[in-house]
């Protein structure tokens, strides 16, 4: 199989759980050592060869993300002029060949992360196997594979989906989903499970999405009317259709630690490991 470009990203939303600190900076540019939280999973997928990335966002003006990933002329104008070129590299937030695409969504609207793939696979009619990742965590793995790379190594097919697990304290899967795995495929997903429920890997909300898959999302999207205030509408439910039609979703396992910024805590916790305080 030829290697993924493309990556989907949500960023939108309010981060509600973060307030008052998300009144004036989004969640997914909360910082974590001396970058955004966003930026782990950008980078880590540019690593893996991603080309094109489709972020979704709110229309919130000025959209921060938007701004950190746009070359500031200004900034590097001054630091040309006081000399100070060594640090143009780090006002540089993005490579020549990588290109970040917007999708705008009302968070006011419809809501869950079924929405904001579906948006963005029928704006840019897409048609291949493209990452997922959400944008307020991500996986620390410094010394070890990436997250992306061990998805991608678990394709087999050329119409196989593949989603993460990972070993994780139940304390912290209040938000996830565990998982029921036969032959190295996924069963099923137990969304937000009783500590008896949890007896393998976790779900963290990291994907490869097959053609098949993409189309499996947009359709669970038009032909259910939830309403803005009543029900989301979670990813997880057209895997589910997905696997009961015969579809394929495979199960990758990372060594690498989950961090998030969606609590004070975890995303304390998440700086502490990112600056060598936490083993």
């Amino acid at each position: 199989m030829e290697k993924i470009t493309k990556a989907i990203i949500p960023v939108a939303g309010w981060g509600t759980r973060r307030l008052p600190i998300t009144k004036i900076i989004e969640k997914s540019m909360l910082p974590v050592g001396n970058r955004p939280l966003v930026d782990y999973s950008v980078q880590e997928l540019i690593e893996a060869g991603v080309k094109d990335i489709y972020m979704v966002i709110s229309n919130v003006e000025p959209c921060q993300v938007q701004k950190f990933y746009e070359d500031n002329v200004a900034l590097n104008d001054y630091l040309i002029e006081r000399g100070k070129q060594d640090r143009l590299a780090l006002a540089k937030t993005l490579p020549d060949d990588v290109k970040i695409h917007y999708t705008v969504q009302d968070p006011s609207g419809r809501y869950g992360t079924a929405v904001p793939v579906a948006m963005v696979v029928e704006e840019y009619n897409i048609n291949e196997p493209v990452y997922c990742f959400m944008g307020d965590d991500f996986i620390w793995n410094p010394n070890g594979e990436s997250s992306a790379v061990s998805l991608q190594k678990a394709v087999r097919g050329e119409d196989e989906s593949v989603i993460l697990g990972i070993d994780h304290p139940y304390e912290a899967l209040l938000n996830g989903g565990a998982l029921t795995i036969e032959n190295e495929k996924l069963v099923k997903i137990t969304e937000k499970p009783a500590p008896e429920q949890v007896t393998g890997l976790a779900s963290v909300s990291k994907y490869i999405l097959s053609p098949s898959l993409l189309k499996e999302i947009v359709e669970y999207v038009k032909s259910h009317d939830f309403g803005p205030n009543d029900q989301e509408y979670m990813i997880t439910d057209p895997f589910a259709s997905f696997i009961e039609k015969g579809g394929t979703i495979r199960v990758a396992r990372t060594e690498g630690e989950y961090l998030d910024g969606g609590t004070v805590e975890g995303w304390l916790h998440a700086n502490n490991v990112v600056l060598g305080g936490e083993k």
